[in-house]
């Protein structure tokens, strides 16, 4: 890795982290104006005054909002999450129990998606303007114009209710056979695909369409190149940044969608260990909670913007 290229990398990820000090403002302000008395929610309707003011005391509420911000962003240099003020746990010790099941059903949609969706995208560019292409543009504007909601409400209709052969609810438990597996993960896994792969498969398309156009691509087809070689040779290794932004921002997305699929099929991941910790109004498991989503998406980006680096060199100058 040479000098100049060492730099861009330093400041690709000192703007990351910038960007993640910028957004950990902006959760704890957004947190801090949701509605309600986390001591009194904590302790329910019946707990005397003295009580809340005491659990207030407790978990640093009675301080100014700067300061409890301040604390926080230090207790987080140290690794520290904080208490649960429901469940009177480490938030750690929360998230560290959800934290792989999400990563687990991210990973297995992620195996499921890239493959089919780069394919369908590569297959859909060099047949453009054919009736192949049109049936893969139609299906993927047909599904990313549809709500991940509705698309988990119908398989929940026509595979657990009509047909009975999926479970409406995945529960994430020990998988011993492929029964366990289908259980856990098809549902949310297959809902997941749908939206992740009609995004990356248009992006990934628009990034080969891109690179075919160029001089260079026609230039090897004049000099007589085969369509298989100018394809693999040529228009591929270019089209690897794109395809790389395509791919990160498309599962980007799992960060976000997750949340529907999680709450809809009661997967006992992060994304639903966030939607209680807010029906609790549980500040600080929502401020991690949030922030880990955050972050995961900087890295995706970061990942897939140190991919274009590497892969086309008029971006390390």
């Amino acid at each position: 890795m040479n000098r100049g290229m060492a730099v861009l990398v330093i400041q690709r990820i000192g703007a990351a982290i910038l960007t993640l000090l910028l957004v950990s403002g902006i959760i704890f302000v957004i947190t801090n104006l949701l509605p309600g008395d986390a001591a009194q929610a904590a302790l329910g309707q019946s707990a005397t005054a003295e009580t809340v003011a005491a659990l207030r005391h407790q978990f640093g509420l009675d301080q100014p909002p700067w300061l409890r911000y301040v604390h926080w962003l230090m207790a987080l240099a140290h690794g520290d999450f904080g208490m649960s003020s429901s469940s009177n746990l480490p938030v750690a010790e929360l998230i560290e129990g959800r934290l792989p099941k999400s990563l687990e059903l991210a990973a297995i949609t992620s195996l499921v998606s890239v493959p089919v969706a780069v394919t369908a995208g590569i297959v859909a560019a060099v047949n453009r303007e054919t009736w192949l292409d049109r049936v893969i543009s139609l299906g993927t504007l047909s599904l990313i114009a549809t709500p991940e909601f509705l698309i988990a409400t119908v398989a929940v209709l026509v595979l657990a209710v009509k047909l009975r052969w999926l479970s409406a609810l995945s529960y994430g438990g020990e998988i011993h056979s492929l029964h366990d597996l289908l259980r856990a993960y098809a549902m949310p896994v297959m809902t997941l695909c749908a939206v992740v792969i009609a995004q990356m498969t248009r992006m990934t398309r628009a990034a080969v369409l891109e690179q075919l156009s160029a001089s260079y691509v026609e230039m090897a087809i004049l000099k007589g190149a085969r369509p298989t070689r100018v394809i693999l040779l040529h228009a591929l290794p270019n089209a690897i940044g794109p395809i790389a932004n395509a791919i990160a921002l498309s599962l980007s997305y799992l960060l976000g969608g997750v949340i529907v699929v999680e709450t809809i099929f009661n997967y006992p991941g992060l994304a639903s260990l966030m939607v209680d910790a807010v029906s609790n109004r549980d500040l600080g498991l929502v401020q991690a909670c949030t922030l880990l989503f955050c972050a995961g998406y900087l890295l995706l980006v970061l990942i897939a913007d140190l991919c274009a680096i590497v892969s086309n060199p008029r971006l390390r100058t």
